[in-house]
């Protein structure tokens, strides 16, 4: 058992250095641009639930 655990992170140690990290610019720039999306799709939600709610109340006067 002791074996197959050492062979095991010995796998996981070998893995992780073929492993390519990301430079902190990259990961700015792809942060960046998860957060753009998300404010573009709340504004886009947003602006979808103001118009059905006001035609909602317009049906049901």
């Amino acid at each position: 058992m002791i074996g197959k655990i050492n062979d095991f992170l010995a796998n996981v140690k070998m893995e992780l250095k073929k492993v390519t990290w990301p430079t902190r610019k990259d990961t700015y720039a792809s942060s960046l641009v998860v957060l753009m999306l998300v404010l573009v799709s709340a504004v886009f939600l947003g602006g979808v639930d103001l118009i059905l709610s006001r035609l909602v109340r317009m049906i049901l006067g």
